[in-house]
């Protein structure tokens, strides 16, 4: 037989392969915990987000089908998406829609032009080829100082919010020698590293990989002390490498879906990503101005969905300020992802920090935190200087994460428009600071006082756990509220008026289990999580 060299020398091509259906969504969804982890179906609770058809494994059937067809190779998957990210020459993958897949939606190229009414597309990349122990919250910031200050973050810290009890992704590039240097000891010593995963390499090794990860890390959970200490300490961390240093493919934006969708099963409240795309090695893959909407790019989408999930997603808005491509990149184009700008020790916008506006028009981005001549851990395990909006991002992530642990009822929508609205330019945002420099000593005190209101005119409930009955204990001026009660994947399983001269309801034949107990009254809502013994 003989072969033609086009044949021979085909070009490989990176797809997304769609599906129709999830058969199996009803066995899912009554086991969650197939799914998720207890932890992220009681943030599930916390904020009322039901349970829906994303959360749904991809069909494992369809994936073998794939997987079996001729000269496909898979890459990545993503069930929020319902997509696999495959290779192969462009004829073996159009000969997937000539297989009669009924399950099968679409077929995406990151090549563009390769689709039906394609478009062809210039070169940037942003990065470079619980035990705590005791301690005072008046820390010592040395060298980092400047950084939290700037954002009044020293005052959750001086309150004791300091990231305990709350958990952070950082998915990036690698995290080499998080294992070994003197920074990161404390963290380790009190196990605040709860795992990790190499999605590029598949597999549990992700003390490897480039550094910038590491540096990344340690504005937030470095600690040196009177030296060095990052903007959430206690916090708890799971370690994704999702960027591959050495190749620009469109495969990390799947691989950053992956680590989300991860980050989401295991409960993780905030996310952190220093990375951004706009280019690639092969250009016939490169996005364009037009494809920074938030709603094109592969990794955009997986965002969105993220903080659909209830996580807060914080991103760097790239470091192309200064370059003929001076937009923002993929995820930071997203309009849920809280995106940070760079600003030096004083202030003043970096010329590095990539802006918008977004091509549909948005103010990206979001906020600023300083980027230039930031303090880090370097790749020698030093305390040293360097510049970047990957570093702003993480600097305002572990702030971020502080203000959460302080005020846990807030939705990751209400933490993060409060943190655009406290930025000092919020009424006139600009298109390279966005909304400005944010004051989280103006938030905590706003919502301190917000939540000392509420203390005068408390409701609760009694007893939790509870077995039979539930019982409501009014404010003074109440006499009548409207209660209803939402089971794990978000049924209403109890609607109805409770008074104050009898001021109980009967939940003996609801089943053991958590539920969510929404309270109406007045212009006052609040959820209160139950247990049912």
């Amino acid at each position: 037989m003989f072969f033609s060299l086009a044949q021979v020398f085909a070009q490989v091509e990176d797809a997304w392969i769609y599906f129709k259906d999830k058969p199996s969504e009803t066995t899912f969804t009554n086991s969650p915990l197939t799914m998720l982890t207890q932890r992220a179906l009681d943030r599930r609770i916390r904020y009322n987000i039901s349970l829906d058809y994303k959360d749904i494994p991809i069909e494992a059937s369809y994936v073998l089908q794939i997987k079996n067809a001729i000269g496909i190779t898979i890459k990545a998957r993503s069930k929020w998406l319902n997509a696999l990210h495959i290779r192969g020459t462009q004829t073996d993958i159009d000969n997937l829609l000539n297989l009669g897949l009924s399950f099968v939606e679409k077929v995406e190229y990151a090549n563009k032009s390769l689709n039906a009414g394609g478009k062809s597309i210039i070169k940037s990349k942003m990065i470079p080829k619980n035990k705590n122990l005791e301690f005072t919250t008046e820390f010592n910031y040395g060298n980092a100082a400047n950084q939290i200050e700037m954002l009044k973050g020293q005052v959750l810290h001086q309150n004791n919010f300091t990231g305990e009890g709350m958990q952070i992704a950082i998915i990036d590039a690698g995290f080499p020698n998080v294992d070994n240097f003197a920074a990161f000891q404390r963290i380790r010593d009190n196990n605040q590293i709860l795992g990790g995963y190499d999605f590029v390499n598949r597999n549990t090794n992700f003390y490897t990989g480039y550094y910038h990860g590491m540096s990344v890390l340690s504005t937030i959970a470095g600690y040196i002390d009177n030296q060095f200490i990052g903007t959430a300490p206690d916090a708890n961390f799971y370690l994704f490498i999702s960027e591959d240093s050495v190749n620009e493919t469109p495969l990390e934006e799947s691989l950053w879906v992956e680590a989300a969708e991860r980050a989401d099963s295991l409960g993780v409240d905030v996310i952190n990503t220093s990375l951004g795309y706009t280019t690639f090695d092969n250009p016939d893959y490169n996005h364009t101005y037009a494809d920074m909407d938030g709603k094109t790019a592969f990794i955009s989408r997986g965002a969105e969905i993220a903080f659909s999930r209830g996580m807060i997603v914080v991103n760097s808005a790239g470091n192309d300020g200064d370059k003929a491509w001076h937009y923002i990149g993929a995820p930071a184009d997203a309009a849920s992802v809280l995106s940070i700008g760079a600003v030096n020790a004083l202030g003043v916008i970096a010329a590095f920090s990539s802006y918008g506006p977004t091509s549909d028009g948005r103010i990206k981005p979001d906020v600023c935190a300083q980027g230039a001549s930031v303090y880090v851990i370097n790749a020698a395990g030093n305390i040293a200087t360097s510049n970047g909006t990957s570093f702003s991002s993480p600097v305002l992530t572990g702030v971020i994460t502080c203000l959460w642990q302080a005020f846990p009822s807030k939705t990751n929508a209400e933490i993060t428009q409060m943190v655009k609205e406290s930025a000092h330019i919020y009424a006139s945002p600009t298109a390279q600071e966005g909304y400005g420099i944010p004051n989280f000593e103006t938030i905590y005190n706003l919502l301190s006082e917000d939540e000392n209101e509420e203390d005068i005119v408390e409701l609760s409930l009694y007893p939790n756990p509870t077995k039979n009955k539930l019982n409501f204990s009014f404010p003074n001026e109440i006499n009548e509220i409207e209660v209803t009660l939402f089971s794990l994947l978000g049924k209403n399983v109890h609607a109805g008026l409770v008074y104050k001269n009898n001021p109980s309801i009967d939940i003996s034949y609801l089943s053991k289990g958590l539920y969510m107990v929404q309270v109406k009254y007045n212009d006052t809502i609040k959820t209160i999580k139950l247990l049912k013994n």
